[in-house]
């Protein structure tokens, strides 16, 4: 296919998965699932493992190889742009005052899962044969573990937002931990793949890289960012222009040291301005990254989902140890912590069902592997499942913890003027 055929067919494979992807969130939110989960699930269906299995042949006419690409650059535009956002959601001030908290909290996040997830891959590949052969074993086995130790901070935060629960106790710790769990596990995920390389510089990179980034986005660019926001001289249309060339350029360079373009804007999401001004360009930006490019991203791996696959017992059994490897290693551990550092049972209990989410998180974590060749498509497929089991149990597992203590709290408040959930949130 040349260049001047796979445009029309790109601008019609767009076309269909926005579509899908709104009629599918539609869907998910008529049954109290976020609308990430919605395009999540959106993506696998037009991938084989729907669309393939039952018409092979328009799946294919929609989505043929040559425009696979662009579905990937487009995604990872959206990807840039929604975490762009998510970073300048998050705010420091949710680690105040509770540092000790959240760093055991992170800490038990990481290791329990990352422990419980080298585990199940040794049992995984003596028994369903899911590592990828040339693949050296110990970075296939560390990659599973970072993916099961992965949080879907996005998600989590809008989760949040939308249940305005981030002036609770239980928001805010659950906030502070996903976003230095998925610090920590991007750094690890450096570490795997510079493994996977075979040197040490892809690690040296990424370390260096990333703190001499930091240090120039804290100590130059968010003044830099500030001034150029604020100057009356600059229209909008320009302070989006200047936003868009930082946001690509800070995904370039994390992108090239090894930490992956999402770092990069994420940590330019903290940095960013947060007045009026930086809020008009935001109301223009997001939309369009989380609207129309964002669902690209779920579709191409979508196109990498072979739920067929799992017609062999073997993967499927291992499927299920995997879930369960992860609920326990990430909700267990966080809910453990979090009452062995003084919580209260439903503060721990929210901030383990809000930390188990993975979500957008790790499909990110599962391409980076897809691209470095560390993945096999059954592999793939597993971490897929997991993603979309621990993200749709969130939703109805607040709601459900939120009616159990209304009712075990109904008695207790009967005879107070005082909301019933006070006690939970506070």
């Amino acid at each position: 296919m040349s260049a001047s055929e796979a445009g029309p067919a790109f601008f019609l494979a767009v076309v269909v998965i926005l579509a899908a992807c709104r009629l599918v969130c539609w869907a998910a939110v008529k049954i109290g699932q976020p609308p990430v989960v919605g395009e999540m699930i959106a993506g696998v269906l037009l991938g084989p493992s729907l669309l393939g299995l039952l018409w092979p042949g328009l799946q294919g006419a929609l989505f043929p190889d040559a425009i696979r690409p662009l579905l990937y650059v487009g995604g990872q535009i959206g990807l840039v742009i929604y975490m762009f956002g998510a970073g300048h959601e998050f705010s420091l001030r949710n680690v105040r005052g509770s540092t000790k908290a959240v760093g055991a909290i992170s800490l038990a996040g990481n290791l329990v899962p990352l422990g419980l997830g080298v585990g199940v891959s040794l049992l995984g590949n003596s028994w369903a044969g899911i590592l990828k052969p040339g693949v050296s074993p110990w970075v296939s086995t560390a990659f599973i573990g970072v993916a099961l130790a992965i949080t879907a901070f996005p998600m989590m935060a809008r989760i949040i937002t939308e249940r305005r629960l981030a002036g609770t106790r239980f928001g805010s710790l659950a906030l502070a931990c996903g976003a230095l769990d998925d610090v920590l596990a991007w750094i690890l995920l450096a570490i795997v793949v510079g493994m996977n390389a075979g040197s040490a510089t892809p690690v040296t990179l990424a370390v260096v890289g990333g703190v001499l980034f930091a240090l120039l986005l804290w100590l130059a660019g968010r003044r830099l960012l500030a001034r150029a926001l604020a100057t009356p001289r600059i229209d909008e249309d320009q302070r989006v222009l200047i936003t868009g060339m930082a946001l690509f350029a800070a995904a370039w360079f994390t992108d090239r040291i090894g930490i992956y373009a999402v770092f990069g804007a994420f940590c330019l999401g903290m940095v960013y301005p947060r007045n009026e001004a930086a809020d008009a360009v935001l109301a223009k930006i997001m939309p369009l990254g989380r609207i129309v490019f964002l669902p690209l991203f779920f579709v191409y791996s979508g196109l990498n989902t072979r739920f067929g696959l799992l017609a062999d017992w073997r993967l499927a059994a291992f499927t299920l140890v995997c879930v369960m490897a992860s609920v326990v290693g990430k909700w267990g551990a966080c809910w453990g912590t979090a009452r062995l550092m003084g919580e209260k049972q439903p503060i721990a209990a929210r901030i383990g069902v809000l930390i188990n989410a993975r979500g957008l998180m790790q499909l990110i974590a599962l391409n980076v592997g897809l691209q470095a060749g560390i993945v096999s498509p059954a592999l793939f497929t597993v971490l897929v499942i997991v993603a979309l089991v621990t993200t749709t149990m969130t939703a109805p597992l607040l709601a459900w913890l939120d009616r159990r203590d209304s009712r075990r709290q109904a008695g207790e408040f009967a005879d107070m003027d005082l909301p019933v959930d006070q006690a939970v949130r506070s």
